[in-house]
């Protein structure tokens, strides 16, 4: 046994812990390091056939149930913002090719974690990425919870995670790809649906009720006419709007007013106004006939009769 190895078995324990920290943290260091070398090396012996990578996007945006959850929309000054959802930018990204994406959480302190999305194309070495902070609390009945389950902590950072995640998707696939994408997607959605028409939007209004306690009467209100009136467009466009309430994107005040028609509020038709008139009538004669007879009453004594007037507030009789 020499002297440096003499020295340190006779070093503290609490000197010891660091340097074997150290030297764990530059083997893992080493390893990933290792490994995205790999990735590049396979990228560059493999690179994507663009126009195959197109093709294998627009034939996903074919299916119905991808098209169903494709595009998001949310308010912003006084109008409608749309764009690919979570579950689009995923298949994007899988379907480009040689594409590396996720979450890392870099840090986890008292009450906070600081994670990182990133994605990145090993072909090109385009890479964006978006370090964010995620606080250890969400919002329950109008008060703030505090997370101590690991588990609610790791699901919290993950959604929080997954909307930048697409940003990063998004920068690096060409713009074109994605918009023709989109396009596709809503060819899809139009006319395409295995069951009628009338009963995907009962499907629809169920859900939102469901979901995201917004009635009927309110989806009439933000669309203008009646549900039995809806047309394909105006089901794509409530899908497009659960998209964006299902990944957090807006609210459902965003899109939704709580104050909907009264039963006075709504147009009369003249069948309806007649009949009031006709009821008004009726109740305005009646408090007149009645009126006339017993608008005056007699004091009866012996020695003479007088009428005593009442007014309508003081009958004896009410």
């Amino acid at each position: 046994m020499n002297g440096l190895t003499q020295s340190y078995d006779q070093a503290p324990h609490s000197m010891q812990q660091p340097m074997q920290g150290g030297a764990l943290a530059q083997a893992s260091s080493s390893r990933e390091m290792e490994e995205v070398k790999g990735q590049i090396f396979m990228a560059k012996q493999f690179p994507r056939n663009i126009f195959q990578s197109e093709q294998r996007i627009l034939d996903n945006c074919k299916r119905e149930s991808l098209a169903r959850v494709a595009v998001y929309s949310y308010p912003r000054g006084g109008t409608k913002v749309e764009g690919p959802s979570i579950r689009m930018a995923e298949v994007l990204a899988q379907n480009w090719g040689n594409l590396a994406y996720g979450i890392k959480e870099l840090e986890q302190r008292e009450g906070e974690s600081v994670a990182m999305a990133y994605a990145w194309d090993l072909e090109t070495n385009v890479r964006q990425e978006k370090v964010f902070t995620v606080k250890h609390s969400m919002k329950a009945k109008g008060k703030l919870k505090k997370l101590e389950d690991p588990r609610d902590i790791y699901e919290l950072v993950a959604n929080n995670g997954a909307r930048r995640v697409r940003a990063c998707v998004l920068g690096v696939i060409p713009g074109d790809i994605v918009d023709k994408a989109v396009e596709q997607c809503k060819l899809t959605m139009t006319g395409q649906g295995d069951k009628p028409l009338k009963e995907r939007i009962n499907a629809a209004l169920k859900a939102f009720k469901d979901n995201h306690r917004v009635t009927q009467d309110m989806i009439e209100a933000r669309i203008g006419y009646n549900a039995d009136a809806f047309t394909e467009y105006d089901l794509m466009d409530l899908i497009q709007i659960f998209n964006s309430l299902k990944d957090g994107m807006s609210k459902p005040e965003d899109w939704f007013s709580k104050e909907t028609q009264t039963e006075k509020e709504q147009p009369k038709t003249d069948l309806t106004k007649g009949f009031e008139e006709a009821e008004a009538a009726k109740k305005d004669d009646k408090p007149k006939s009645s009126s006339k007879k017993n608008e005056k009453a007699v004091n009866t004594n012996d020695d003479d009769l007088t009428a005593v007037e009442f007014t309508e507030d003081e009958l004896p009789f009410k």
